[in-house]
């Protein structure tokens, strides 16, 4: 092979071409390749940023959760605390009328035997009094009637 004219003047157009791309072509494409490496790495820092965030929102859901997990069976147990207060007052207020309704119960049956009694001894000291008339065949007057009959109520 020769080395002829052609041969050094594609040589030297070569080397103008590659010195012509390194110096206007190759850096825009080194800034673009250098551009997007820096998005790439953005992109994964905010993609592990994500996921840490996704951790930590996991961590304070769990943490929520059971808060109100917390809440709920402080409720549940105020709840059930307050129906056994109401409980506990029914019965108790029950027990409180009962108790009334059965002292009423008994001061009436207590009226009714007094009233029973003084109805008995009325009658008793009017068969007393007929008794006596008939044994006496005479009437008492008045006033002696009574002081008897009022002598005999005490008696009885």
């Amino acid at each position: 092979m020769d080395i002829n004219m052609t041969l050094i003047g594609q040589t030297i157009a070569m080397i103008v071409f590659v010195w012509f791309c390194m110096k206007i072509i190759w850096p825009p494409i080194l800034e673009a390749l250098e551009e997007r490496q820096q998005q790439i790495e953005e992109g994964l820092a905010a993609a592990d940023k994500g996921q840490e965030s996704l951790v930590k929102a996991a961590a304070e859901a769990d943490e929520i959760v059971a808060d109100a997990r917390k809440q709920a069976t402080s409720i549940l147990d105020q709840a059930h605390a307050r129906a056994n207060e109401i409980v506990a007052d029914g019965k108790s207020d029950g027990v409180k009328e009962r108790d009334r309704q059965l002292g009423a119960a008994k001061a009436e049956i207590e009226q009714e035997a007094n009233r029973a009694r003084e109805e008995l001894r009325g009658q008793v000291s009017a068969i007393a009094i007929a008794s006596a008339e008939k044994i006496l065949n005479r009437e008492i007057d008045g006033k002696a009637h009574d002081d008897i009959l009022g002598k005999l109520a005490q008696e009885l």
